[in-house]
């Protein structure tokens, strides 16, 4: 089985330069000249050699095409020693066809419901979304079984809200290269910050009306 890799761990390997860890795995984004050049280069991805055993997730468009990795089992829902190899074949491909790595297109969504008891609205949002709970973290996590929508983490509230409901929230990842012109364009457009006593791994800012979102990285995480 291969071995999991922390995120800083994962950036310090050679050939990994266009990729980012994120709140899901390890992505890049290629840019490219037309939609059929984005399908050659899903086509060439799609022979690599074993790529049936450990597959990666593709979403290709006419302006580029961005690759996730990620090992997800009951054990580990991340990046591992195999995310490394097929990123490497990625890349390489990638150069050979002349696509552009673009880090600033990558990230990815996670919606966060709060409740002071979260296995009792699980359920419901499972139902609701025909998503399935995380291998790794059944209690806390659903994802989607087709790999299309935001993953949805439930948080335990200490106490409700004053209006007695529950609150929700998003969590957009980045490239932790990313952050700071992220952080700097949502306050500029408005939002302010809440709190940042735990930054780098994540920022929490608010709009005009107090809706919450946290702009969070994988640095300082394991």
């Amino acid at each position: 089985m291969p071995d999991e890799v922390g995120p800083m761990e994962f950036h310090r390997h050679e050939g990994v330069e266009d990729w980012r860890v994120v709140g899901d795995g390890a992505s890049a984004h290629f840019r490219t000249a037309s939609f059929s050049a984005s399908a050659r280069f899903a086509a060439a991805i799609g022979e690599l050699e074993g790529i049936n055993e450990h597959p990666p997730d593709v979403d290709m468009r006419a302006n580029g095409v961005t690759v996730r990795l990620v090992t997800c089992n009951r054990d580990i829902y991340g990046v591992t020693t195999a995310d490394v190899d097929v990123a490497r074949r990625i890349s390489a491909i990638a150069r050979d066809q002349r696509h552009v790595p673009d880090a600033s297109a990558v990230q990815s969504l996670v919606v966060i419901p709060g409740a002071l008891d979260t296995a009792a609205v699980i359920p419901f949002w499972r139902a609701m979304l025909g998503y399935e709970p995380r291998p790794d973290n059944p209690g806390e996590d659903l994802v989607d079984p087709h790999g299309r929508g935001p993953a949805f983490w439930f948080e335990r509230m200490d106490e409700a809200r004053a209006d007695g409901n529950g609150t929700i929230h998003v969590a957009i990842w980045v490239p932790h290269d990313q952050a700071e012109a992220r952080l700097k364009a949502a306050q500029a457009a408005g939002g302010w910050m809440v709190r940042d006593q735990f930054a780098p791994s994540f920022w929490t800012l608010a709009d005009a009306a107090g809706n919450e979102a946290d702009i969070a990285t994988a640095m300082d995480r394991g």
